[in-house]
């Protein structure tokens, strides 16, 4: 596990009040031994002007999920994390109306850096957007 504490859904979705992730109403939906997952409606607030899923929207997803992911392991109360690098590969489109599914997983845990592989998919288990994110442990 790499949770030092395992964290609570009820309690993260409750730190996304007046942020860009409530906005976007992501929700943080499963905790695993070794993953965080989020989910994400395309609607009016992910869409770009064709009604697909903004790109954007999908690397705000993947952002959270490695920050959180990131602040749950470094969780003292004098550090903080911060992105340096995150990029994404957006592979599929998804329409208006669906719910995307985001899973985060570690590549590496350092004591000052770490890099996150997400992964966020369709309704039917589709990979859309295939993304890493690097962070830096301040503090």
């Amino acid at each position: 596990m790499i949770w030092k504490t395992k964290p609570r859904l009820g309690i993260l979705n409750d730190s996304s009040k007046d942020t860009i992730v409530e906005h976007l109403d992501i929700k943080f939906s499963e905790i695993g031994d070794d993953y965080l997952e989020a989910t994400m409606p395309v609607n009016n607030k992910t869409v770009q002007p064709f009604r697909l899923l903004h790109g954007g929207a999908s690397v705000v997803l993947a952002e959270t999920l490695g920050s959180v992911a990131s602040n749950i392991i470094a969780a003292t109360s004098n550090q903080q994390v911060v992105g340096l690098e995150v990029n994404a590969n957006h592979l599929k489109s998804v329409k208006e109306g669906q719910i995307v599914t985001g899973r985060v997983t570690p590549v590496r845990i350092g004591q000052r850096i770490h890099v996150w592989q997400i992964e966020i998919k369709n309704e039917l288990e589709d990979l859309i957007c295939s993304s890493r994110l690097t962070v830096v442990v301040l503090g």
